[in-house]
């Protein structure tokens, strides 16, 4: 997918990683109240045989912490050793929403949509900027990890960019159980990285602020595929998540609470579903009515939500329609 002739030196926050080198690098980004600095931590590894330079980062979001914990598990277990190319791992880009259990940073900002940023702008801007400076223009690809918000758990999913041939070939590769298109949106990393010519796979697994085991193995196993695409690694010995074949969706839904009550799911994250099969209900406290939730189409059921009571509108399923 990506050759290069010739192995480069990379530099970050003012630092240079040759090749053959590994290192950790620190981005200068912001200070706290009582003045102690917070910078993005970044794990550089460049082999000494040249080839493309892969971003695998987390914490976009600061609460989506399966990705944290793919990151960090792979970075104990010496797996970002490669024998060609460079790979730059960045555990937690967000440090201010990881230290505040937050999705955002502490002015309420989304950094995911704050790109390309200002040197000068807010606190999202600024990480956003200086990010986008220090990093995004080394990188020949991205895997960018996320997990659901607000208590809605994403099965393993991976998102590529629509018309995108390259984005869509590494959500392939990486392997998660269910692909699909997903529109760019303003601000976003993804689309940063789109305008500079850098495919970005992002994989979505579980929810917020608590680990899913199968979510962390998936991502561990989607990266390790794709670094054996690009000739990095040796083929994985452990092909237990690597299996199963990658379904492509060509529609999706969310399906709504009917009205507000006590939510109760009849189906598992990741069922195949049938048209007009019951999914869940919506009762009262005092059971006296319950609406049910139907299938619209046969498909795969690719997120739900864990909130016990809900309001009408609230989205309760993410369902995908295979090719």
């Amino acid at each position: 997918m990506f050759e290069r002739n010739e192995n480069k030196t990379i530099q970050v926050g003012g630092q240079t990683v040759a090749p053959g080198e590994s290192k950790w690098v620190h981005i200068a980004i912001d200070r706290l109240p009582t003045g102690t600095l917070i910078d993005i931590p970044v794990f550089v590894y460049n082999a000494k045989k040249p080839g493309p330079t892969l971003l695998v980062q987390a914490g976009l979001h600061g609460d989506e912490i399966n990705g944290i914990e793919v990151v960090r598990r792979m970075l104990q277990n010496g797996q970002f050793k490669i024998k060609n190319g460079a790979i730059m791992a960045v555990p937690i880009l967000n440090v201010f929403g990881f230290l505040h259990f937050s999705r955002d940073v502490p002015d309420g900002k989304d950094v995911n949509r704050s790109f390309p940023g200002s040197k000068s702008g807010s606190m999202a801007g600024r990480l956003a900027y200086h990010y986008l400076a220090e990093v995004m223009h080394q990188i020949d690809m991205a895997i960018d990890l996320h997990t659901g918000g607000a208590q809605r758990h994403n099965y393993p999913q991976t998102r590529y960019t629509a018309g995108d041939a390259r984005s869509k070939e590494l959500a392939m590769i990486f392997g998660a159980p269910v692909a699909f298109p997903s529109k760019l949106i303003k601000g976003s990393f993804r689309k940063a990285a789109f305008t500079l010519n850098k495919p970005v796979v992002v994989y979505e697994a579980g929810e917020s602020m608590r680990f899913n085991e199968d979510a962390i193995a998936f991502g561990v196993a989607g990266i390790q595929n794709i670094c054996h695409s690009l000739g990095m690694v040796p083929k994985p010995n452990d092909m237990s998540k690597r299996e199963m074949p990658t379904r492509l969706l060509n529609r999706r839904k969310w399906l709504r609470a009917p009205t507000a009550g006590m939510f109760i799911p009849l189906v598992n994250n990741g069922d195949t579903v049938e048209k007009g099969r019951d999914l869940g209900q919506v009762s009262d406290p005092y059971a006296k009515k319950t609406k049910t939730i139907k299938s619209p189409f046969p498909g795969t059921i690719i997120c739900i939500n864990h909130q016990a009571v809900v309001n009408q509108g609230d989205a309760l399923f993410h369902m995908g329609e295979w090719t």
